[in-house]
């Protein structure tokens, strides 16, 4: 597997690549998408075997992998102090003393990611820093709010500040094969959030078969949106490998077909060190290199940053220390 550098700044999305601007529904191409389950399935099912990297290769990979997380707080008990404390350890990751035995120094998380009530906390915490506010939107997590209202959730957390907006669709339209109510919903999510970068998500656990997932893919991309993203979080299965595998071949077909590049997130039991690997490797493979930045793939995590951390600190000391030593705040 090729070495990679990891990033010491972030950008955000679109100020690297250009916004995808959507284009008319396309129901030819959505109707003839097809996805082999059992395929995905044994492709999947080989991956984690798949790749292995070891020593300085498995460090630089794991600086790449936090450069690449939304850390995440989305608790109804969510108060100020621990918006904050998760900011400053957005701001510092990783120990100083490690980051300067591994030549990181600066390294930062990719966002921060709260409801829309935390997003003038998380901003002021955040001053200065060059990491921006990602905000949950749309009736998170069910979508199921009046799309009135939806809209006005978004202009409410762009005029906050947040400069990114996870959107949530309406699984509905994806059980009855609505495409187009899907889309004209999507579209209006995509002009309401106006310079914010719009990640939509899919909540795929709950949309029954992997054609669906794909189709929904395509959909939301022909809509405008920025990036696609598995989950909430709060579904009872979020993200997994078929899924993956699933979402970011309609990646790569849409950017074969429209050349514009669209980022992917998976989000929701992605807590382990050794799986950020996986997934950083399966993006390497199937998309190339430009997909393992984090203007074009973020992990929706939180506890994935503590287990990488322990794993950071064994590369340097040789020791494991335990997990309550790299708390989020």
């Amino acid at each position: 597997m090729q070495t990679i550098t990891p990033t010491k700044t972030q950008n955000l999305p679109q100020l690297t690549h250009a916004r995808n601007e959507g284009m008319a529904l396309d129901l030819d191409w959505v109707a003839g998408v097809q996805a082999n389950t059992s395929a995905i399935e044994r492709r999947a099912a080989t991956l984690p075997g798949r790749r292995s990297v070891k020593k300085d290769y498995q460090a630089a990979w794991l600086c790449k992998a936090i450069s690449c997380i939304d850390l995440t707080t989305l608790s109804g008990d969510d108060t100020a102090g621990r918006v904050q404390r998760l900011c400053a350890k957005a701001r510092q990751p990783v120990r100083p003393d490690l980051l300067a035995a591994l030549g990181m120094e600066g390294l930062t998380v990719g966002a921060v990611c709260v409801y829309h009530d935390m997003v003038e906390t998380a901003v002021r915490a955040l001053d200065g820093s060059g990491i921006p506010v990602a905000a949950v939107s749309t009736g998170f997590p069910a979508g199921l709010s009046p799309l009135h209202l939806r809209l006005a959730e978004i202009g409410e957390s762009v005029a906050a500040g947040a400069r990114e907006i996870d959107i949530v669709i309406s699984r509905r339209h994806v059980l009855t094969q609505n495409w187009q109510a899907l889309y004209d919903e999507t579209r209006q999510m995509r002009a309401a959030c106006g310079a914010a970068h719009m990640k939509a998500i899919l909540a795929t656990g709950e949309l029954g078969t992997l054609r669906n997932v794909a189709r929904a893919s395509y959909v939301c991309m022909m809509a405008g949106a920025d990036f696609i993203k598995t989950s909430t979080g709060k579904e009872p299965v979020n993200a997994t490998l078929p899924v993956t595998l699933t979402m970011i071949r309609a990646i790569r077909d849409y950017r074969d077909r429209t050349g514009i590049k669209v980022g992917y997130k998976p989000a929701g039991g992605i807590s382990k060190a050794k799986d950020a690997l996986v997934y950083l490797s399966l993006m390497r493979d199937e998309l190339g290199l430009p997909w393992v930045q984090p203007d074009l793939f973020r992990f929706g995590a939180s506890s994935l940053l503590g287990d990488i951390e322990r794993q950071l600190e064994h590369h340097v000391t040789g020791a494991y220390s335990a997990a309550n030593r790299h708390a989020m705040g």
